[in-house]
């Protein structure tokens, strides 16, 4: 493992397999009666957050804290940042605070690289997502979940997912969640497909390692996944189609689609859902969703990475063991 996680395409496939490993042991953590471990009892942890967000920041917060870290909570709103501070000084005074890692999300692409890399800050950096650029924590939980369903529970252990075929689909342009995906579930050996309106299809994409579809319908039938992503309107400055019901027509999941999927497939959502647009009340409620799921492996996973970038690179077993035998 590096010392910072800033990119899905900076995990090696065994850097990938090690932390999917270790998740697993942190995910029978949670279900103890007391869900929390010694690890990194005396470490300090900065969620720092430039944009909004529940489900990343919670999840954060939720793992810092049953590894037993010291936790502070920064938002932009309400701080110096809201009165012009720069990240450089925002970092500098965090510095002198002496925390141990910086877990940062930000609207601006490249922020989290800059700040590993600036020196401005002697701590690990987590990248909680940038822009549209990287979201590798996501990707992380994305493909636990797989990986569990897909492959059992138990019987997942030091395995990656070669040969499954994984369908990504929407706004690809504006989804940092896409871009890590596609660089994680590439090393991890499955293979992936985009879907999208050509207006939701970045310019280079022919340099990813996927493959890119405007047909939905004719990728569904050979799938074992399909993730759905959220139309962010936040990030449009323009008209990238023509009504949100040609679009739900074209590209949104329903009864009838999902029908189309293997009998093994599941259907995937990073959260928040728009349903009746990109998803379909009726899919987002079924059993083959596992979009409440992923927010519950979200806590796993980083646990998982907290504890190898601050704990150590030996799997989490000896500790959880250890916790449990006294």
């Amino acid at each position: 493992m590096q010392r910072h996680l800033i990119s899905a395409a900076d995990l090696t496939r065994d850097d990938a397999v090690l932390i999917l490993d270790t998740a697993e042991e942190m995910a029978r953590v949670a279900d103890r009666p007391i869900k929390k471990l010694p690890t990194l009892r005396g470490r300090t942890i900065v969620n720092l957050f430039f944009e909004d967000s529940t489900r990343t920041r919670i999840s954060f917060e939720a793992a810092e804290k049953r590894l037993s870290a010291d936790v502070i909570n920064f938002s932009a709103k309400g701080s110096s940042v809201s009165k012009g501070e720069s990240l450089k000084d925002t970092a500098q005074t965090l510095e002198a605070m002496g925390v141990d890692a910086v877990v940062i999300r930000h609207g601006a692409s490249g922020a989290p690289y800059r700040l590993a890399n600036s020196g401005w800050i002697d701590a690990a950096v987590i990248n909680a997502g940038d822009g549209t650029h990287q979201h590798p924590t996501q990707a992380l939980l994305d493909a636990f979940t797989m990986r569990r369903r897909l492959t059992g529970r138990d019987t997942g252990l030091g395995q990656d997912l070669s040969g499954r075929r994984i369908t990504i689909v929407g706004d690809v342009l504006h989804s940092r969640v896409a871009r890590s995906n596609v660089d994680l579930l590439h090393t991890l050996g499955a293979e992936v497909t985009l879907v999208a309106p050509p207006t939701l299809v970045p310019v280079g994409v022919e340099s990813w390692p996927c493959e890119v579809s405007y047909d939905l319908d004719s990728t569904l039938p050979k799938c074992d996944a399909v993730m759905m992503l959220r139309v962010q309107r936040e990030r449009m400055n323009a008209a990238f189609f023509p009504t949100e019901r040609e679009y739900s027509r074209r590209y949104g999941l329903d009864g009838d689609r999902m029908a189309k999927l293997p009998e093994h497939a599941i259907v995937m959502h990073p959260g928040p859902m728009v349903r009746g647009m990109e998803i379909t009340a009726e899919v987002a409620d079924s059993e083959r969703c596992t979009a409440v799921e992923q927010v519950a492996n979200g806590v796993s996973i980083r646990m998982a990475v907290l504890y190898l970038l601050l704990g150590g690179n030996e799997p989490a077993v000896t500790h959880a063991r250890t916790t449990e035998e006294k």
